[in-house]
């Protein structure tokens, strides 16, 4: 069953953590159009608000955007394997999923035809079984990764085909090296969450606080839609 995508519910500023109360202060910016630089971005809308010892923290789909990751699902043309497997894997909580054909072009390109396949096969079995998500979790993280057109993503992502981003972790370090040249001493993270929790798939700092930031996270502060807030700060509440 699909999980409610509500706009306007309410986000709490802060949230304790382990006793340890953080404040999650979303950054509104203008729409990252694919190919944007990143960098530019950050430096107008993030600068002037981070402080030392913050956390800044960046969604994946504005990143891959930006690495021009997303492509028209109108020019994306699906092959017959496809869009016969599309019909065949259930849909996330959260999405399309690999739920369309373009989509589930896509992820053939992205991992490659046989894991793809062997994802599905193996996925056919366990259902008889009674279980279910084989096949997202063998297909693997840039499969899974994959957001497809529809509400509630801001235009022109909402028909788009958004890839994950390429190297997280890399990408989070350049980040972070440009703002230590502006005098910003934070770690910087590279996340992907939605209204059922999330991940962070590459940061500055070590895994340890990347699973303490996921939990910080996890109720979603951002939204996902046309809050137009990619960017974001964790900053202990005093």
């Amino acid at each position: 069953m699909d999980v409610p995508y509500d706009e306007n519910r309410v986000r709490p500023r802060e949230v304790e953590v382990d006793g340890v109360r953080y404040e999650r202060i979303p950054i509104k910016t203008h729409v990252v159009l694919p190919g944007e630089p990143l960098h530019p971005v950050i430096e107008k809308y993030a600068l002037e608000l981070l402080q030392d010892g913050d956390w800044l923290f960046m969604t994946e789909k504005m990143v891959a955007g930006s690495q021009g990751r997303a492509y028209p699902v109108a020019e994306t043309k699906a092959r017959p394997l496809a869009v016969w497997l599309s019909k065949r894997v259930v849909r996330t909580p959260w999405g399309i999923g690999l739920g369309i054909p373009e989509t589930m072009e896509w992820a053939i390109r992205e991992v490659g035809t046989p894991r793809i396949l062997f994802a599905a096969a193996v996925s056919v079995i366990t259902k008889r079984f009674g279980r279910t998500g084989d096949f997202y979790r063998i297909a693997g993280t840039k499969a899974r990764g994959i957001d497809g057109p529809g509400y509630p993503t801001i235009p022109p992502y909402d028909e788009m085909v958004v890839l994950t981003a390429a190297k997280p972790k890399q990408t989070s370090q350049q980040v972070g090296d440009m703002l230590a040249q502006h005098g910003k001493r934070v770690e910087v993270f590279l996340v992907d969450i939605n209204d059922i929790g999330g991940n962070v798939l590459g940061s500055t700092t070590d895994r340890a606080t990347e699973l303490l930031v996921a939990r910080i996270l996890k109720d979603n502060p951002i939204g996902q839609g046309h809050e137009s807030t990619p960017l974001g700060i964790i900053r202990r509440a005093t």
